[in-house]
C-alpha cells in the first residue's frame, strides 16, 4: 500500500485537522459541547507550545491544505486554524 502523503508530518497534520474539523462542526447530539471545547483547547495548548520551527512547519502545511481545499467552509476553517489554535498571535 502506497501513501498519498509526502511525509509523516503531512499525514498527521491532515489527520489532526480532520478530527478538529469534525469536532468543531459537531452538533450537541453528536458530541457534548463541553467535551468538544476541552479537546479543541487541549490541541490549541499543545500546538501553541511547539518550538518555533515546528509551529512554522504546521502553519505552512495548513496553508497548503487551505490553498487546495474546494469546500469554502473547510477552507475558512483551515485559513483561521493558525490563529484559532494559537500558532500565531492575533497581532501577527
Amino acid at each position: 500500500m502506497t501513501s498519498s502523503f509526502p511525509s509523516l508530518t503531512r499525514a498527521l497534520a491532515e489527520a489532526l485537522v480532520n478530527v478538529l474539523w469534525f469536532i468543531d462542526g459537531s452538533e450537541d447530539e453528536q458530541m457534548d459541547s463541553d467535551d468538544a471545547v476541552k479537546v479543541l483547547e487541549g490541541v490549541a495548548h499543545v500546538v501553541s507550545t511547539l518550538p518555533d520551527d515546528r509551529r512554522q512547519e504546521l502553519i505552512e502545511l495548513v496553508g497548503e491544505m487551505a490553498a487546495a481545499e474546494t469546500d469554502p467552509a473547510r477552507r475558512e476553517f483551515l485559513e483561521e486554524f493558525p490563529e484559532g489554535f494559537g500558532l500565531i498571535d492575533d497581532a501577527s
